[in-house]
């Protein structure tokens, strides 16, 4: 009896193991399948006779980038007083403050501009979208969908999509402008370099790849973020209960994979 139950515990595990890798698979894959049908849907909908209409993606425009505008624009003028902050304390010991404008430029456009940016829409859209496609799945107008004639995904998912993808970007070069005007700001109060001195800095440090490098990666942000979110409700059970787990499901899951992604992003842009 000892021996049976020294072994009952790996083999649990084992089996706990196994059914979380199982599932996984099952979401990415179903995650795959829902991207590719929508981008067929986006590419091949009018010539099907069911073109992806104008009105849905304006209107998920406005939710996603119009109404973001305004924390977006708190949080990474912040984001650019931070950095200034913390890069003229690190190279005030060196005697190299002057070249702090340099660490904000690079550091708001290739990095902070879309990291930020994408988790605040995750957190605000992507759990949206998620509540959205859960209260309609468990009140089965997804299903009524089907019935009418008209597919889901080309009617509620890929709106969403193309609204992200032009969207995030655009905030992002948005958030970009804001935090360098955080940051000159600030270092001019502090060095007493006018802003046009920072400004030439600025510009002169930057390439038109480190903008691009950020606008990619949110681009990317934007599919994960909406697949993500379709994912999480389209397979909500149990309820409201369930579209409130669901909800917080895809945003923990969706940041997570912003973060991740980010992560290989940048180590396959830098080698």
């Amino acid at each position: 009896m000892a021996a049976d139950h020294e072994t009952a515990g790996p083999a649990r595990l084992v089996e706990s193991l196994g059914r979380g890798t199982v599932r996984a698979v099952e979401s990415f894959g179903y995650a795959a399948s829902i991207f590719g049908e929508t981008v067929k849907w986006i590419l091949l909908g009018r010539r099907r006779g069911q073109a992806v209409r104008s009105g849905p993606i304006v209107s998920e425009m406005m939710d996603v980038g119009i109404e973001a505008i305004p924390i977006v624009t708190l949080l990474t003028f912040t984001i650019g007083v931070m950095l200034s902050i913390q890069g003229l304390d690190l190279l005030r010991p060196f005697g190299a403050e002057q070249q702090v404008g340099i660490g904000v430029a690079l550091g708001v456009t290739r990095e902070f501009a879309p990291l930020i940016t994408g988790i605040l829409v995750a957190g605000r859209s992507g759990s949206a979208l998620a509540a959205r496609i859960g209260f309609m799945t468990i009140s089965e107008e997804v299903a009524a969908l089907r019935v009418m004639g008209i597919n889901p995904v080309r009617f509620l998912v890929a709106p969403a999509l193309l609204a992200m993808l032009i969207m995030l970007p655009s905030l992002t070069v948005w958030a970009d402008l804001v935090a360098l005007i955080g940051g000159g700001l600030y270092i001019s109060a502090d060095l007493g370099m006018t802003m046009s001195a920072y400004v030439d800095q600025v510009l002169t440090t930057l390439e038109v790849d480190d903008v691009m490098h950020g606008i990619a990666k949110s681009a990317i942000f934007a599919v994960v973020i909406t697949v993500i979110g379709v994912v999480e409700g389209s397979t909500v059970e149990g309820g409201a209960e369930g579209v409130g787990r669901a909800t917080t499901s895809s945003v923990v899951k969706a940041i997570s994979a912003i973060v991740l992604t980010d992560m290989f992003f940048v180590f396959a842009a830098t080698r």
